[in-house]
């Protein structure tokens, strides 16, 4: 069984590994083959696929789909946006990624920054940069972030790097002259709306909020700050701990999220260390002890995907020695192949 997999830009170049004799379609093209009364065996939405050699007979098959679908292929990646990434079996699958903020400017101070609202360090603002060449050939129809700064500047930041080239856009709904001001009245198909939700911001931190984190172990104690900080259910002084983060962070996704997943978007969230590890609990259904081990690079995008109600890690949330490694899905395969310029296919 091969496995396709794809490597960010700012590590080291990969390709996919291909199954011989299996051919690789757009989405587009397996629902016309299906039209038209053509089949062929596939691997669904799984990354690893069938490595035996088509039959002379079974090339026939494949050409004629190629003959069929020759029109179908030069549809316009907002259809296909339009209905999800279609699988071979028919079945929806939806990516989502996930990415912690670049380093913000109290980061680099080592101060506790929580719901502060800090914007990115330049250190920052470069994570978000490379996080975006990480994730440039992975489909992204819509955007949840936090309503802190560092945040929506790391998902802005990141589609500059996008293949598309689509403008994410804030939506502002907060009341009905906002939404009346920031209406767009020409075509939207170039836009990528963009939602803030403060259920997404960080934990906050009460009292400990813009203090130094070395100096306030050294007040309080180093064990009495560990607690503090990486306990499941011990807020800090008058701030929250990360069961009470993730009540309202899991809810929102549930709610908002995971709807949109289910119609077949492609979701991107750029939110923070503890609403994301909310997130990932839920997700990989870790325990209270193994969330808190978590730990998440800031600026290294996370990859799943949800198919028939389930969701699957396709990259590790770990360090930055394996940032940007991914297993692709084919069709997540496919869709790179069909936007990636180099290939001269972008639609």
């Amino acid at each position: 069984m091969a496995v396709a997999s794809s490597v960010c830009p700012a590590s080291s170049a990969a390709s996919v590994l291909r199954a011989e004799g299996v051919c690789s379609l757009h989405p587009v093209q397996w629902r016309s083959c299906r039209n038209a009364g053509v089949s062929l065996k596939s691997s669904g939405a799984l990354c690893s696929i069938h490595k035996r050699l088509l039959s002379s007979s079974s090339m026939r098959v494949v050409r004629e789909r190629r003959r069929i679908t020759s029109s179908a292929v030069q549809q316009s990646a907002e259809t296909i946006i339009a209905d999800g990434i279609a699988t071979p079996s028919g079945n929806r699958e939806s990516a989502l990624i996930l990415i912690r903020h670049g380093e913000s400017l109290w980061n680099s101070k080592n101060l506790f920054t929580g719901c502060v609202d800090v914007p990115l360090s330049q250190k920052g603002v470069e994570e978000a940069i490379e996080a975006g060449k990480c994730i440039s050939e992975l489909p992204v129809d819509m955007i949840f972030t936090s309503a802190l700064i560092r945040a929506q500047m790391t998902a802005m930041l990141a589609m500059t790097q996008h293949h598309r080239q689509k403008v994410p856009v804030i939506l502002h709904n907060e009341s009905e002259r906002a939404e009346a001001w920031s209406r767009i009245y020409s075509d939207t198909d170039d836009v990528i709306p963009v939602v803030t939700a403060w259920q997404l911001n960080e934990r906050m931190y009460g009292e400990l909020q813009g203090l130094n984190k070395a100096e306030t172990a050294e007040k309080f104690g180093t064990e009495k700050v560990k607690e503090w900080r990486r306990s499941y259910d011990i807020p800090p002084p008058n701030g929250e701990s990360l069961e009470m983060c993730a009540e309202r962070a899991v809810k929102y996704f549930v709610d908002n999220v995971v709807p949109e997943l289910e119609s077949g978007k492609n979701i991107m969230i750029a939110a923070h260390g503890n609403s994301l590890r909310a997130i990932i609990m839920y997700l990989d259904k870790l325990t209270s002890k193994e969330v808190i081990e978590l730990e998440l690079s800031t600026g290294i995008p996370m990859l799943y995907t949800l198919q028939d109600s389930k969701f699957l890690r396709r990259g590790s949330p770990v360090g930055p020695t394996v940032q940007g490694v991914y297993a692709l899905t084919q069709d997540l395969a496919q869709y790179r192949d069909q936007s990636n310029p180099r290939n001269g296919t972008v639609h």
